[in-house]
């Protein structure tokens, strides 16, 4: 499946100020419902993700479509990894160490302000690599043309 490239980087943007209100606060209750939001993308496809919905619903119609479209599964594969810093952090905060929730929160963080800021997508490029480690097909972005032949 494809998603519109400009869709995670919205969500990366969303994220970030999550994540910057957690940072700042100590709130390990809202890092609890940005992990959730990350497994809504990772393990439901982010055709669900409430970022990707708000995008879709709300952004996409106003920019138009897309040049190119971008495989799902490397942005899936980064929803994963948020999920992961995102359930630690929270646990972190929530269980009283707070260094191990902030640590986690900061990379998490880190990585979304890489998307949102520069449309550097760090779990994309590590899945990418698996990939290639593992012999995979590599495919990330396609054209239109180039989407309609995979689906032919």
């Amino acid at each position: 499946m494809y998603v519109d490239p400009r869709g995670p980087r919205f969500g990366a943007a969303v994220t970030t100020a999550v994540l910057a209100a957690v940072l700042i606060t100590g709130s390990g209750w809202l890092l609890a419902a940005q992990a959730l939001v990350f497994a809504l993308g990772a393990f439901g496809g982010l055709r669900i993700a409430p970022y990707g919905l708000v995008f879709r619903l709300l952004v996409r119609p106003r920019i138009g479509p897309p040049d190119q479209m971008e495989f799902e599964a490397p942005p899936r594969f980064a929803q994963g990894v948020g999920f992961v810093f995102a359930a630690v952090g929270a646990a972190g905060y929530l269980g009283g160490v707070t260094a191990l929730g902030v640590v986690a929160t900061a990379g998490a963080f880190g990585a979304a302000f890489l998307n949102a800021a520069f449309d550097f997508c760090l779990g994309c490029e590590v899945h990418l690599r698996l990939s290639r480690l593992l012999g995979r097909p590599v495919i990330r972005y396609v054209t239109d043309n180039r989407r309609r032949e995979a689906h032919a």
